[in-house]
């Protein structure tokens, strides 16, 4: 298939950006790696009457040090970040390195992905599960929204819709960090069944554990994570992980609940070995 007759533009302000979008009234989209706009283009999914182009925008490409955290243009793609190690942020490059195929990489951006906001994608649960923040411009300015708040739903976010992801700032996190990631996919390349991200840091006396891949926004294991940070791998067994998966989980069957499990599992591993 085809996609229906659209208008395309091609700003070259991130400030001409919104207020097309704000002049659009719902009626725009914008395309950055056209990762998941584009099939939803074609699949007639998504039927704009206007394209707003921000693929080259140079303001949305900027990677900044900020000194105590790293600003990630929203623009910014998965390979920007696969191939260039930030220091304090390492974790995003060995995320990012796992992310679908590069010629995905090459093309999707951070920005596109949180907006899009897949519950099986990687960076709607790693830029919680680091304490990210993301930078949201509009008309009136920027605003900033925790990672943690900013997914709402399965393809639901905090954006309205005349605003745009500029920006995501990712603390650094200290020499002593240790960071565990792992998902469950079926073939190399596709969403995860199940996935998990745990970030220890006891210098900024910080422990986080998420899980992903649910039916709706990834969730935060608060309890776990503060057990895990005081007795390490001893705190993970079947009936501590069954139990704080309990609550997020819901009716599932046991195949899935398994899968949960085990990459809770095997991240903390990552983290504590």
């Amino acid at each position: 298939m085809k996609a229906a007759a659209f208008e395309y533009q091609k700003p070259t302000e991130l400030s001409a950006v919104v207020s097309a979008l704000r002049a659009s009234n719902g009626e725009a989209k914008l395309f950055g790696g056209g990762q998941s706009l584009g099939p939803m283009l074609n699949l007639r999914l998504a039927r704009p009457k206007k394209i707003l182009d921000v693929s080259t925008l140079p303001a949305l490409k900027v990677i900044e040090d900020l000194g105590t955290a790293w600003r990630i243009g929203g623009g910014v793609t998965h390979a920007m970040l696969e191939d260039r190690v930030l220091v304090g942020c390492e974790p995003l490059a060995q995320v990012a390195r796992g992310i679908a195929y590069r010629a995905i990489r090459n093309r999707g951006t951070v920005g596109g992905s949180l907006a899009h906001a897949d519950p099986a994608a990687d960076w709607p649960l790693t830029m919680p599960a680091l304490g990210a923040t993301i930078v949201i411009a509009g008309v009136s300015g920027e605003r900033r929204v925790a990672a943690e708040s900013f997914m709402t739903a399965a393809f639901g976010t905090a954006l309205a819709e005349d605003e745009i992801i500029a920006a995501v700032e990712v603390p650094k996190i200290s020499a002593d960090a240790r960071w565990g990631y792992w998902k469950f996919c079926r073939k190399t390349g596709e969403f995860p069944e199940a996935s998990a991200a745990v970030l220890l840091d006891p210098q900024r006396k910080v422990a986080r554990v998420w899980i992903g891949a649910l039916n709706g926004a990834p969730q935060s294991l608060n309890a776990l994570a503060v057990d895990i940070a005081q007795r390490g791998f001893l705190a993970i067994s079947d009936l501590s992980v069954s139990q704080a998966l309990e609550p997020v989980l819901g009716k599932i069957d046991a195949a899935q609940r398994r899968l949960h499990q085990t990459a809770v599992r095997r991240a903390v591993q990552l983290a504590t070995a």
